[in-house]
């Protein structure tokens, strides 16, 4: 494997991680989904950290970023840009919108409307937003970082399940150590580290790394192993909706990229068991979350799936 890259990409987790005191699976996965190409959300309650960890990863990439904070009255045009008539040239200039940067970071996405969550949504599935007909592509690498508060509901607007899919991975924080919370009071890194932090990855080293991500091999036995973990999801009695195609494909895609982050040229069964809960169960529909809203059962459901499938040797 390449050890520059390698060393690279540990000191972007050693970057995050002096803001973000808290749990570095997080942002090991944070990493791993934008080697994978994809977008994460990450849902917690408030106040764990959730846009410190988001700005803490758009600031340490050497490219352009933006933050949208989403709120009811926040439109589409606001997100992708608008044609402005210029009466001195007789002509529309288009103002491009905070999408047209590498990282996004879309706080409480679930405080926006439907058809604002469409807009940002389309661009992370396309990766180029349509403007009165003219199609406009978007900078690469591309990734959106949402967070929201899956206990608050008054003035929110649930994803649906289609929308969700578009996220690679959803994870949560958790509360962090008495250490690191002591850290965080003591340091105060949000205050006075956040802003001074510098990038330790350009756009050009983030788009090769994801090149390498592509070569990395998966075993065939891997391969029948995630349609297997598929399957099981499709005919479980207590799932309305299993593992698409689609979340197959993801789930393989984050065990290539985790196997490059830990320095390997090949997936190993542990770089798909230890990512199937964040890449899968936001993919799935229980039926009693069709009745009740349970969305905890989906987690419980898919570790079920996880330890009755067997994994390859």
């Amino acid at each position: 494997m390449d050890a520059a890259l390698n060393k690279k990409l540990q000191e972007l987790q050693q970057n995050i991680a002096s803001v973000y005191m808290g749990n570095t699976l997080a942002i090991d996965r944070v990493i791993i989904t934008l080697l994978s190409r994809g977008h994460i959300l990450i849902e917690d309650v408030p106040g764990v950290g959730k846009t410190v960890l988001a700005s803490a990863v758009a600031r340490s990439i050497h490219g352009s970023f933006a933050r949208i904070q989403c709120t009811p009255d926040l439109l589409p045009s606001d997100i992708t840009g608008v044609n402005i008539f210029n009466r001195t040239d007789s002509e529309f200039i288009f103002k491009q919108g905070p999408v047209f940067n590498n990282i996004i970071v879309a706080d409480e996405i679930n405080r926006t409307t439907p058809r604002t969550q469409s807009a940002l949504l389309e661009a992370m599935s396309e990766g180029a937003v349509t403007i009165d007909g003219e199609t406009k592509l978007l900078p690469s690498p591309f990734m959106v970082l949402a967070t929201q508060n899956p206990y608050e509901f008054e003035g929110t607007y649930v994803l649906p399940e289609n929308q969700l899919d578009r996220f690679l991975m959803r994870i949560s924080l958790g509360y962090p150590s008495a250490e690191d919370e002591s850290n965080v009071i003591k340091r105060q890194p949000a205050k006075t580290s956040l802003q001074k932090l510098t990038p330790r990855m350009s756009t050009k080293e983030i788009e090769l790394a994801q090149q390498q991500v592509d070569n990395i091999k998966i075993d065939d036995s891997l391969v029948q192993y995630i349609i297997a973990l598929s399957t099981a999801t499709r005919s479980d009695e207590e799932l309305q909706v299993g593992i698409s195609t689609r979340g197959g494909l993801a789930l393989a895609q984050v065990a290539k990229a985790t196997a490059l982050y830990n320095d390997r040229d090949y997936c190993i069964p542990e770089d798909v068991v230890t990512n199937i809960l964040p890449v899968c169960t936001h993919r799935i529909v229980s039926k009693s979350f069709m009745q009740d809203g349970d969305m905890s059962t989906s987690s419980r459901i898919m570790q079920q799936v996880l330890e009755t499938v067997p994994s390859p040797a």
